[in-house]
């Protein structure tokens, strides 16, 4: 189903899913926070920051350390779903230099189940991913009219598809606010929301999002089942 939307501003899917064009490529949006290209076989994910919550600990912050696992579940469901070739994953794949050590038997064996090429693009917080990663690592990757790089670049480049800023958009009705992640697009680039379980995010408003888009932009926002696309006036 191809997303249009209307003079209000909003439209939900009534499959889950948002078909989009991004420079003449077509990606469906999934309400879990990935991008799956059809006619390449292929499933994208940005900012996984595996190992972010056992970082944590070491700095005395405590959080339930289970969130490489919750993470990889999310990632396997996916790829479940839409049985891909292939796998980008647009940077910061790792928390830190450290996350691949620390990974477990039980995350390292539900990472080797997912069966398809995986493309480790590299990102500020791993810029060097491990070898033992398998498939390749490079710092962007082209694939029919796109490009794949972790983040986004001030030149505008036609079929960019970036992550790095983690975009969420905040609604408002009735004096009541849901904020969600979300995708970010105006039809020439795409900024993919964070994957990984511990993520923040930024609002689509600011400057650092809204300065990549000369023209307008509309958020897709992450429902529990559904994608909604939300008019760039109706979110902050």
């Amino acid at each position: 189903m191809r997303c249009v939307l209307t003079d209000s501003g909003l439209v939900d899917s009534q499959i889950g899913d948002v078909l989009v064009d991004v420079n003449g490529e077509t990606l469906l949006l999934d309400p879990c926070g990935a991008a799956f290209l059809p006619a390449h076989r292929t499933l994208v994910f940005a900012d996984l920051h595996f190992e972010k919550g056992s970082a944590y600990a070491r700095g005395r912050q405590f959080l339930p350390p289970y969130d490489t696992a919750a993470t990889l579940l999310r990632v396997s469901r996916a790829a479940a779903r839409h049985q891909p070739t292939r796998i980008i994953a647009l940077g910061d794949s790792f928390h830190d230099g450290g996350a691949a050590d620390r990974m477990g038997d039980g995350e390292r064996a539900l990472l080797a189940a997912i069966g398809a090429e995986w493309i480790w693009i590299a990102g500020n917080h791993d810029p060097a991913p491990p070898a033992w990663l398998g498939g390749t690592i490079a710092q962007e990757y082209r694939l029919g009219g796109l490009i794949f790089r972790h983040e986004p670049q001030l030149m505008f480049q036609p079929g960019e598809v970036a992550g790095h800023l983690h975009p969420c958009a905040t609604v408002t009705k009735w004096g009541r606010g849901v904020r969600r992640r979300c995708f970010v697009s105006d039809g020439l680039r795409l900024v993919m929301p964070s994957f990984g379980a511990y993520t923040g995010g930024l609002d689509v408003g600011d400057p650092a999002i809204g300065s990549l888009f000369a023209g307008p932009f509309h958020a897709y926002m992450l429902g529990r089942a559904r994608v909604y696309a939300i008019a760039r006036r109706l979110v902050s």
